[in-house]
């Protein structure tokens, strides 16, 4: 990554971090991605919720729709990375 697009990726990451507006947050995300593109992120957090619940692979995948390959992504980073864990860990729908 060259320090120039280190720099506006930290700044798009501070922009988000500032907002405290869930509406606000909603307009920001619908002006970046395409409705398509929201759509993905928002199954990806909610199958993260269903393995954090102990939901098997089987049942993620009958109950979010995401494919097998995301699900495995998501699963990596639910195990390896610090985000979903974060975030989600005693959030309950």
């Amino acid at each position: 990554m060259t320090p120039d697009h280190h720099d506006k990726t930290q700044e798009l990451y501070e922009l988000i971090a500032s907002i405290d507006d869930p509406e606000m947050i909603r307009a920001l995300f619908d002006d970046l991605c395409t409705r398509k593109e929201i759509e993905n992120m928002a199954e990806r957090v909610y199958a993260a919720r269903l393995l954090l619940e102990g939901n098997t692979y089987a049942q993620v995948m009958q109950r979010s729709g995401i494919s097998s390959a995301t699900l495995s992504r998501v699963s990596r980073c639910v195990q390896y990375g610090e985000g979903y864990s974060r975030l989600l860990s005693g959030v309950s729908r």
